[in-house]
């Protein structure tokens, strides 16, 4: 399961309407169950579509601190491996088969790109509510436990009193967003090296 946080201005919602939208339309249906801050959204092949094999995938998204964490389940793909396969065996058969089979072939070639697909109409909502998976600013300031003033994070000493900031200051993963602690080199979210 992929999974990526999102900070910003941005609701589960945001990103649950715009995966219905594009997806919900020609072999797709969807659906979204759940809370307004704990979605979960299907995106699955019709029954008994005119081509293509089934598959399906769920999306869920949950509200975090000042964002929204994103993950993409795995994706039921065995219906569309069956009709590839019977394409393969038609086409074996009888080559003019093929051209009877270029339907079929063409909606299993776009049910295989799904997981990329919803990837790239999540990054297109967070780009148009301007949400990154770098933290949020509010998440960049860590106050000074001796004076509680708000100081820039990664600062060693506060700018009000001058003591210590501590050891352990927010960062976050460029791959997954994932909150880390300094001296992890990998992400414990996604298992990806962490940039120094």
């Amino acid at each position: 399961m992929d999974k990526k946080i999102f900070y910003g201005n941005i609701t589960p919602n945001d990103f649950a309407e715009a995966i219905s939208a594009h997806f919900h339309r020609g072999n797709f249906r969807t659906q979204a169950v759940g809370d307004p801050h704990n979605l979960k959204v299907q995106v699955a092949s019709v029954r008994n579509a005119s081509s293509g094999g089934q598959t399906a995938l769920t999306i869920h998204l949950q509200t975090v601190e000042d964002g929204v964490m994103v993950s993409v389940g795995q994706q039921a793909w065995l219906g569309v491996a069956a009709s590839l396969g019977q394409s393969a065996i038609a086409t074996l058969m009888n080559p003019w088969n093929l051209l009877n089979r270029l339907d079929d072939i063409a909606q299993d070639i776009e049910s295989l790109k799904l997981v990329e697909s919803v990837w790239t109409v999540i990054a297109k909502v967070a780009r148009t509510h301007g949400a990154s998976q770098q933290l949020s600013a509010r998440l960049r300031r860590l106050s000074c436990e001796y004076c509680q003033t708000a100081n820039k994070a990664g600062e060693p000493s506060c700018v009000a009193c001058g003591a210590p900031l501590g050891k352990i200051q927010p960062r976050t993963c460029m791959n997954c967003g994932f909150v880390l602690l300094a001296r992890e080199a990998v992400c414990p979210q996604c298992a990806k090296p962490v940039m120094r």
